[in-house]
């Protein structure tokens, strides 16, 4: 009877079963079908949203190298004006979900993302620190509800281990973005001033006006459900929305499907500490890593390339990552496996002198935070449904986003006390393994709730 716990409506007993097995089995491979190209359809496009939106936050670091110089920037007033990126951020993530829950995806992404690449352009021509971090903190308002809102997208569309591999695919942007504009971005900077516009001003323009053009192509490409998605068939939009259906019923039951569900579940806080402790790392290391190579005694250029090899190492592991997670029983031996690696390989890239393994070191730092991402998101939206999901997992990236401010600043303002990244890092990574051991202290809330396949 397992495949009943899956689809349609579920029958008493055998006997007055008027769908065969064989049927059941049936039209989950039609969903299954369905799904591959629901896939196809939408995940590329929004990968290349969501390679732009983490260029768009990070690029500052690239620019730092001659911006924090000629804006006389100290390394603390870049890291707190950088991170002030994630106050903005974390005040309007809950509600800016809860708009697109009630208005739609499409139009909703469209917006958001017109006014961070209008925003992002505007940073270039900031003149201080107090302008800067006025940007900062705007692009930061302008972008909220862009990431939730994507994880709350995929609830429409996807089920179970679907849903956990469109958000591995998803979050693939993380290193791509770095692999393309780690590159670019020190490529620009050698050119110099042009036109009246020093070098980090026109990477600023050059970087954040496809945010811009994406936006106008997502009224034109993002449908808001399967049900209003054209390019499916009748057929198709049927056995989704029974799935679908099903599967939201099972966790509704356990866990609840309203705003208040969210809001006083325990696990929804704790998960949102686990994902503060990760960004920390993630936005801290990525921020701060072009200055970090730059004591290598390279060129603009090299730092570029240097800062694109973690990532593109971690793209590949991360997919394989949280491949082998999918198929395991229980994924939070994955999850915290990869944070605690993250924080050992940081603290040991403290001890090393020799540039090629301090810059190993942080090669593992980079892969294991991005694994840790590939395998985390798959907790929350396995136990969070309607408006629940909505606003928990708003909530889970609000409070983990504010890791955004206290990384760089704190590193910043570590780093101009000691003059050197060593207690920094040290401190960063206290904070991921504190991480790991929460996750794998808390567990899987969703365990038992997710969808069984057909019983062949």
């Amino acid at each position: 009877m397992q495949a009943l716990q899956t689809l349609g409506d579920q029958p008493s007993d055998k006997s007055s079963d008027t769908r065969t097995l064989a049927a059941q089995a049936a039209e989950y491979a039609a969903s299954e079908r369905a799904l591959a190209k629901v896939f196809r359809r939408i995940l590329p496009f929004i990968f290349i949203c969501y390679v732009i939106s983490y260029l768009d936050r990070t690029n500052v670091g690239f620019a730092a190298l001659t911006m924090n110089r000629d804006l006389g920037l100290t390394s603390e007033q870049f890291g707190l004006g950088a991170g002030l990126f994630f106050i903005g951020y974390f005040l309007f993530e809950i509600p800016s979900n809860l708009i697109m829950q009630k208005v739609g995806a499409r139009m909703w992404i469209a917006r958001i993302m017109l006014t961070w690449g209008l925003l992002s352009m505007a940073t270039a021509f900031v003149v201080g620190p107090k302008s800067f971090a006025a940007a900062r903190f705007l692009l930061g308002m302008a972008e909220a509800g862009f990431t939730p809102g994507i994880y709350l997208y995929f609830t429409y569309w996807f089920p179970g281990k679907w849903r956990a591999k469109a958000t591995a695919a998803f979050l693939v942007g993380i290193p791509v973005a770095n692999m393309i504009g780690s590159p670019i971005s020190g490529a620009l900077l050698e050119f110099g001033a042009f036109h009246g516009l020093r070098s980090w001003q026109w990477l600023l323009l050059i970087e954040g006006l496809p945010a811009v053009l994406l936006g106008i192509a997502c009224l034109f490409i993002l449908a808001d459900r399967p049900e209003k998605a054209k390019w499916l068939s009748d057929e198709e939009k049927a056995v989704l929305a029974r799935r679908l259906a099903a599967e939201q019923k099972g966790i509704a039951t356990k866990h609840g499907s309203n705003l208040r569900d969210a809001m006083t579940n325990w696990r929804v806080f704790v998960l949102a500490f686990v994902n503060f402790c990760c960004i920390v790392g993630s936005i801290g290391v990525g921020l701060w890593l072009p200055q970090i190579i730059k004591q290598f005694g390279v060129s603009h250029t090299v730092v570029g390339g240097l800062a694109a090899i973690p990532y593109a190492i971690g793209a590949v592991v991360m997919l394989l990552w949280a491949r082998l997670a999918n198929r395991a029983k229980n994924r939070i031996p994955y999850v915290a496996g990869a944070l605690i690696v993250a924080a050992a390989a940081l603290a040991l890239s403290t001890c090393l002198d020799v540039p090629a393994l301090k810059f190993a070191a942080l090669c593992f730092t980079v892969t294991g935070i991005l694994a840790f991402q590939a395998t985390y998101w798959a907790i929350p939206s396995g136990f969070l449904t309607g408006r629940a999901a909505a606003g928990g997992l708003a909530l889970i990236v609000s409070i983990g986003n504010l890791g955004g401010f206290v990384g760089p600043s704190m590193i910043g303002y570590i780093k101009q006390a000691t003059n050197g990244f060593t207690a920094p890092l040290l401190a960063v990574s206290t904070i991921l393994l504190i991480g790991a051991l929460t996750i794998a202290w808390l567990g899987d809330p969703g365990a038992g709730t997710g969808e069984a396949a057909p019983a062949k």
